[in-house]
């Protein structure tokens, strides 16, 4: 293969996956299991690389902001008290960019646990599913007002999973 054919390959992979991880992705009734689990892989994927960046956006916002700090002792008290609670926010904003991260990988895990221990076909995801199921209601069990990044993380996987698991009829 030559360096031409490598790069179709690579690119009419990578716009499969670009449309295959669109949110609003509609597959046909038809289309196969295998094909529908590419396509919770690919969202999974573009939601990690999503919070990646947004991890280092964070971390560069605060890395300016604290490069660009007057000493203390020039600042008025109101000054230091907002930069202060910027500070708190962009850190906040950075802790929870880096939970929603930790939890897309975990669910990519737990995928990928269910690929390699379930027989590859229409029951694959429905298993991923109920496992994501119990996971949410036991974190709910321990904690009823549970609103952390990773379980919202979690009912959008699951959300995403039942959405491509949904066939529609051609328009």
């Amino acid at each position: 293969m030559d360096n031409d054919d490598e790069f179709l390959e690579e690119s009419t992979e990578r716009g499969s996956d670009e449309l295959l991880s669109d949110d609003d992705l509609r597959l046909p009734e038809g289309a196969s299991p295998l094909v529908r689990l590419h396509a919770v892989r690919a969202w999974l994927t573009r939601r990690q690389q999503e919070a990646s960046i947004e991890i280092g956006a964070a971390a560069l916002t605060l890395q300016e902001m604290l490069e660009n700090t007057q000493p203390e002792a020039r600042l008025r008290r109101r000054e230091r008290e907002m930069l202060a609670e910027r500070l708190q926010q962009t850190q906040q904003h950075f802790q929870t960019a880096q939970q929603r991260l930790n939890a897309y990988e975990e669910a990519a895990a737990l995928l990928e646990e269910y690929v390699t221990h379930t027989t590859p076909g229409p029951r694959l995801l429905v298993e991923y599913y109920l496992a994501l199921e119990n996971i949410i209601q036991a974190s709910l069990q321990e904690d009823p007002d549970d609103q952390s990044p990773r379980l919202q993380v979690l009912f959008d996987v699951l959300h995403r999973v039942e959405h491509v698991s949904v066939s529609y009829e051609d328009d």
